[in-house]
């Protein structure tokens, strides 16, 4: 299977704007960058900074080469953020980049910082990559396009079949796909094949397990978890429910207070009906615990995805751990 994304002279040399508010797509951006740089030279350097701290000579350290290797990847994250005083150092080395330094700057889409934006498309040195999100009937050529990238092919039943199964999450159909193909290789992924394997409504069993946990009733989520997972429902569609819970809270901790409902909406990326759910969550979750519940739920991912060989463990420490810090918050 090719891989996917830019070659090395892609993006040495220059600066990849990643805008949009689709988290997922503009990770996958990120990684995409990172690995080319490293297909270039393997010692390459990745250092990730916000952009409320950079400054000129501050991007300058970044960027300069190490002990080990000249090559480096720079990622700058909220670049909404930037302060006013560093925009004109910034919009300089955008201009005239080092060669062997590819910069990564992440805007998560809004008006704000949107001049910074305007005047940074007009380089020719910057390649805007979108990460908007996904309208409804876009969804299942996202999941083909998903199962084509591992090797397998899907026909438009299929991937409207999985959408209806596993909901509008992008991580949980790309996982979802990446199942499908690793589990039938080399066979046309069909209808029947999707409803064999995440019949159901997987994502509804899998969210049913991360409410519980985060409004803490251990017990409730154990046996969600327990239900789920005899039926079927793939470890990592758990933890991508997990995933989701932990940045709506966190998303709506950080939000500014006295936000309509509809801007809160946008603000936390869910719809209006969730937020509700989300602000009535929210009070057993201080900032501190609800960072911490995204390190465990993330270590969790990687466990299920490979890293350690007991999936119902794994988990199951996963649901203790957030709804024991939940206890504690």
């Amino acid at each position: 299977m090719a891989a996917r994304g830019p070659a090395p002279h892609d993006v040495l040399g220059r600066i990849t704007l990643v805008t949009g508010k689709e988290e997922f797509l503009s990770e996958r951006t990120v990684a995409s960058v990172r690995d080319a740089v490293r297909r270039q030279d393997a010692e390459a350097e990745v250092s990730e900074t916000q952009a409320t701290g950079l400054t000129l000579a501050a991007l300058g350290e970044l960027s300069a080469p190490s002990l080990f290797s000249s090559t480096r990847c720079v990622v700058v994250r909220a670049l909404e953020n930037l302060p006013d005083e560093s925009v004109d150092g910034l919009l300089g080395y955008a201009a005239t980049p080092a060669d062997d330094v590819a910069v990564v700057l992440v805007h998560g889409g809004g008006q704000k910082g949107s001049g910074v934006l305007t005047k940074l498309r007009k380089l020719a040195t910057v390649t805007e990559v979108k990460s908007e999100e996904l309208r409804a009937s876009e969804y299942p050529g996202f999941v083909a396009a998903e199962a084509r990238a591992h090797g397998a092919a899907m026909d438009s039943d299929a991937a409207a079949a999985l959408v209806q199964a596993v909901g509008q999450d992008l991580r949980s159909l790309s996982a979802a796909a990446d199942q499908l193909a690793n589990d039938f290789p080399g066979e046309q992924l069909t209808e029947e094949k999707v409803k064999r394997y995440f019949g159901g409504r997987a994502e509804a069993k899998s969210f049913a397990v991360a409410d519980a946990a985060f409004w803490g009733r251990r017990r409730p989520a154990l046996e969600e978890l327990r239900w789920a997972l005899d039926g079927g429902t793939a470890p990592v569609l758990v933890t991508s429910a997990f995933a989701g819970s932990a940045r709506g809270i966190a998303r709506y901790l950080s939000a500014p207070r006295g936000m309509r409902e509809a801007d809160l909406a946008r603000e936390v990326g869910v719809p209006p009906w969730k937020v509700r759910t989300i602000r009535d969550q929210s009070r057993g979750w201080s900032e501190a615990g609800i960072a911490r519940a995204i390190r465990t739920v993330a270590q969790a991912d990687a466990d299920v995805k490979g890293a350690a060989g007991d999936a119902s463990y794994t988990l199951e420490r996963m649901v203790l751990t957030i709804t024991g810090l939940r206890d504690r918050s």
